[in-house]
């Protein structure tokens, strides 16, 4: 079954078009990887797969459902959820309250301002077991601004899996890691269950073509190559883009 997929998008900034047509469908359970040197138009792309821009044209699919016209709350509670490239915290709060903002995009709690989150509990546990996941239970109740920076990348990959999602978009998670955070993260991205798919930008081909199973190449906003990792560093397509 196709968890997602995008049909002919396109999207303009004035006279610049950043995403030209681009298509590409990923299987439910699949890891794909989507590679291109910097201004291809990864970014853009996970912008309108999630709803945060709107395409000039074409059409976004989730499970068979076109979502292009919802708002990105709404993809949210039908299983999307993302990272970021640049990470985008609350560094006076704990990591565990971190994750239980996310939590609370997707509870009825939200409607309730007045709610104490200290007497949630339910959504709480929730929170300390997805810091679980990634290896900080222990410094759940620390401030984020006493954590390294592969931690709070960490921290918001696990801001997204609390929110179970059914796809996930990963957006470059290895960016400034060392090489043992690396190793840390790496770890983490191969235990994401099965029933979870992912797609996920990558600049560390190393470790990202490890992680794949498909890969999708942007050049100018315009996909060029898309196949399995053997078929794709083969490519002569490829080479031009990273070569020259």
């Amino acid at each position: 079954m196709i968890a997602l997929e995008v049909r002919a998008l396109s999207k303009s900034f004035g006279g610049l078009r950043v995403s030209a047509d681009v298509s590409l469908a990923v299987e439910t359970g699949e890891r794909r990887l989507v590679i291109g040197p910097n201004g291809a138009g990864k970014t853009t792309l996970f912008n309108l797969i999630t709803g945060e821009l709107r395409p000039d044209s074409g059409s976004v699919h989730l499970f068979g459902r076109e979502i292009t016209s919802l708002a990105a709350w709404r993809r949210a509670h039908l299983g999307l959820a993302r990272t970021y490239q640049i990470i985008t915290l609350f560094p006076r709060d704990t990591l565990v309250r971190n994750v239980t903002l996310a939590l609370l995009g997707l509870s009825p709690l939200r409607w309730n301002p007045m709610a104490s989150l200290a007497r949630q509990s339910a959504v709480l546990r929730q929170a300390r077991e997805a810091l679980a996941r990634v290896g900080l239970d222990r410094r759940a109740d620390r401030p984020l601004a006493e954590t390294s920076y592969g931690e709070r990348r960490r921290v918001e990959i696990a801001m997204a899996l609390a929110q179970r999602p059914k796809v996930l978009l990963l957006d470059e998670p290895f960016a400034g890691l060392s090489i043992p955070e690396r190793r840390d993260v790496s770890s983490l991205l191969q235990g994401i269950p099965r029933d979870t798919t992912v797609v996920m930008i990558e600049h560390d081909m190393d470790v990202a073509l490890d992680f794949a199973e498909r890969i999708t190449v942007l050049h100018f906003g315009e996909v060029i190559v898309e196949g399995t990792r053997a078929e794709v560093v083969k490519d002569a397509r490829t080479r031009e883009v990273y070569l020259g």
